[in-house]
């Protein structure tokens, strides 16, 4: 997974020391309620739509960005379904992140499912009675969305 250049000069300063990082993720869903996966590429494992927001870009505008950039779909936001923090996470390289992650529950507009970017290794639709393993925070996010009704979790 590339690392934003903005990172890269923090870790320059910081080296692997606990990063605090803006993440998004975006639970994408088509017009026959299969949500949108994609297959990391440095470690296999199926996910939801995630990514780091630049500096100064607004949570929603950074959740459709990445969408586009890692799946070649276009999406539009229905509803902000979570905010919470998430981590430490360590890295295969040393390096410490938490992130504040606002999650949001996304209608497919247009685009087919693909491969955009080196992050994946596969994206495409699921149908919700046949996912492959997702992580727990995942699992409760996709449930979030399916439940979603303009009122975002908080976690407490």
């Amino acid at each position: 997974m590339p690392t934003p250049d903005f990172v890269l000069s923090l870790r320059e300063k910081i080296g692997h020391e606990l990063l605090w990082l803006p993440g998004i993720t975006a639970v994408v869903f088509n017009e026959e309620e299969q949500v949108l996966l994609a297959q990391r590429a440095d470690n296999g494992r199926w996910t939801l739509v995630t990514g780091m927001l630049e500096p100064g870009e607004e949570p929603a505008a950074g959740a459709l960005r990445e969408v586009e950039e890692e799946t070649g779909v276009t999406a539009r936001i229905e509803y902000l379904i979570h905010v919470g923090s998430h981590g430490p996470i360590t890295f295969p390289n040393g390096d410490e992140c938490s992130f504040l992650n606002v999650a949001f529950r996304c209608r497919y507009v247009s685009g087919t499912a693909r491969v955009n970017d080196d992050e994946s290794v596969d994206v495409r639709w699921f149908p919700l009675d046949a996912l492959p393993l997702l992580s727990e925070r995942h699992t409760m996010l996709l449930d979030l969305a399916l439940e979603a009704d303009g009122v975002p979790s908080f976690d407490h």
